[in-house]
């Protein structure tokens, strides 16, 4: 499952917060991977179909979504 969220100008956020990363405390076991910690309802995360717990994949103008 992936799915890409845009950012909308008018709105200027992806409508998520992230944790985790290298460097942070691992979200899960030892994982170092960045992950959606909540979304607001009705944000473009949430209107994408992202959930809090996904993965993000990539991030380049985008954000690439993985449910894991």
């Amino acid at each position: 499952f992936q799915i890409t969220i845009t950012v909308c100008s008018q709105m200027g956020s992806l409508g998520i917060s992230i944790a985790g990363g290298k460097g942070s405390s691992p979200c899960k076991d030892n994982d170092e991977g960045i992950v959606i910690a909540r979304l607001p309802k009705d944000g473009p995360a949430d209107l994408a179909g992202a959930q809090a717990g996904d993965r993000v994949a990539e991030v380049d103008g985008f954000v690439n979504v993985e449910r894991v």
